[in-house]
């Protein structure tokens, strides 16, 4: 909710003084708890002079340890209410992109061992992203080579992205069709074994 200023001055007078109370009882916890100098100076309108916290000497020593401090220290934590919702948002944004991503690539897992599980590619309906999917197989291949002979190099993993050969990290354009090439590389996965590493609970 966005912060407003209360017009009703009776209203506004009993919300300053609740504030003002939880501010102080916060800042007490915070130096307590964490061991930080911390003040506040509140100025009233209503008073002649200002209102501070914890003690007029207490505010003159973080006041003077705040100002010999260089302008770039003075400035790293330091944030506006906009920038610190903004700062807290685009970390919520980012948090929640991971998680659909984690989502997508279990779906696309899930999909993949059903497929595994009767030896053919089930009918998705195009609810699929079949070239996710590829990538997911690719991943999963990559993984049982590895596990199967960790001391020996690698040779041709790959399965194809939007029509382009990603084997050994390199990329060029080859034919062929999604639902051959996820196929074949599902083939490869049973032979490897995928499905015995699946019941052990062993698959990445």
């Amino acid at each position: 909710m966005k912060p407003t200023y209360i017009v009703n001055e009776s209203k506004r007078k009993v919300t300053y003084k609740l504030r003002k109370i939880g501010m102080k009882n916060k800042l007490h916890e915070i130096s307590t708890l964490c061991g930080i100098q911390a003040c506040v100076i509140i100025y009233d309108p209503n008073e002649t002079e200002p209102e501070v916290w914890p003690s007029h000497s207490e505010v003159q020593r973080v006041i003077s340890r705040f100002n010999a401090m260089s302008n770039i220290d003075q400035g790293e934590n330091m944030s506006t209410q906009k920038s610190f919702l903004q700062k807290n948002f685009e970390k919520a944004r980012d948090q929640l992109k991971k998680a659909r991503d984690e989502n997508k690539k279990h779906e696309m897992e899930l999909f993949m061992f059903q497929c595994l599980g009767i030896g053919n590619i089930i009918n998705n309906d195009d609810t699929i992203d079949m070239n996710y999917f590829l990538v997911v197989i690719n991943q999963n291949l990559r993984y049982i080579y590895g596990k199967k002979s960790r001391d020996q190099p690698q040779h041709g993993i790959g399965v194809v992205v939007n029509g382009t050969d990603t084997s050994n990290g390199e990329r060029k354009t080859v034919g062929g069709h999604n639902q051959e090439i996820v196929q074949t590389n599902m083939g490869v996965m049973q032979r490897l074994g995928l499905s015995s590493d699946l019941a052990n609970g062993e698959v990445m």
